[in-house]
């Protein structure tokens, strides 16, 4: 029994040794893997993408509303087109022509414009069905109330005589009138054009562009 606990006792004191030794001899050196150098057939890792920055939503402009409307002749072509130039940047505010018709009739304040609205709702409140149902009916009404009837013959009519000629006024104030009375009464022609444009013109201007040596233009521009 006792030479079996010796020989454990031997045992045991080698291993202690041994580890011993390990624990207290040169720490082995580490190995270093080389840095990998990227070659022709190692793909090549791309950059992150760098995230864009957020867009900016589109503003619209604000669209300045007609004016109001009292019925005059004179002013009736000038506000309709207004009407026209709002409904069609700002379609999207309006589902149906009832909605453009009423937006439309806010404007008839007083005057002639105020009564024919009233009348409208007033035929509504007696038959229940407002009288007019589409847009194009009620720009037909429109300009039968407040278009001028005889606006081709009340602009040939000025055309053929001197009240349209520029007088004291700037020539654009001029060119605005003679193109929105040309228009009314239908002339095509350019060389009728011209003559008629030329002949309202001052005399010292017309006096410029008919000695003017280089620039002058075409008898029909």
């Amino acid at each position: 029994m006792e030479h079996v606990i010796n020989n454990t006792l031997v045992g045991l004191t080698a291993q202690i040794q041994q580890l011993t030794q390990l624990m207290t001899g040169p720490a082995p050196a580490l190995t270093v893997a080389p840095p990998l150098i990227p070659t022709s057939l190692s793909p090549v890792s791309s950059p992150l993408p760098v995230p864009s920055a957020p867009s900016k939503q589109r503003t619209r402009p604000k669209f300045l509303s007609p004016p109001d409307f009292s019925g005059e002749w004179s002013f009736g072509p000038t506000f309709f087109n207004s009407c026209m130039l709002y409904l069609r940047l700002a379609l999207e505010q309006f589902s149906c022509d009832e909605e453009k018709i009423l937006w439309t009739l806010a404007f008839f304040k007083d005057g002639r414009a105020a009564r024919w609205s009233e009348n409208l709702f007033c035929q509504e409140a007696d038959t229940g069905i407002f009288p007019i149902q589409s847009w194009v009916h009620f720009e037909q009404q429109f300009q039968s109330q407040f278009f001028l009837v005889n606006a081709e013959a009340d602009a040939v009519n000025a055309l053929e005589g001197s009240f349209y000629y520029q007088g004291n006024r700037m020539v654009d104030d001029y060119l605005d009138t003679f193109l929105t009375l040309v228009s009314n009464a239908r002339y095509t022609d350019p060389r009728t054009l011209v003559v008629k444009f030329r002949r309202g013109l001052k005399s010292s201007i017309q006096s410029q562009i008919a000695t003017m040596l280089f620039g002058r233009p075409a008898d029909t521009d």
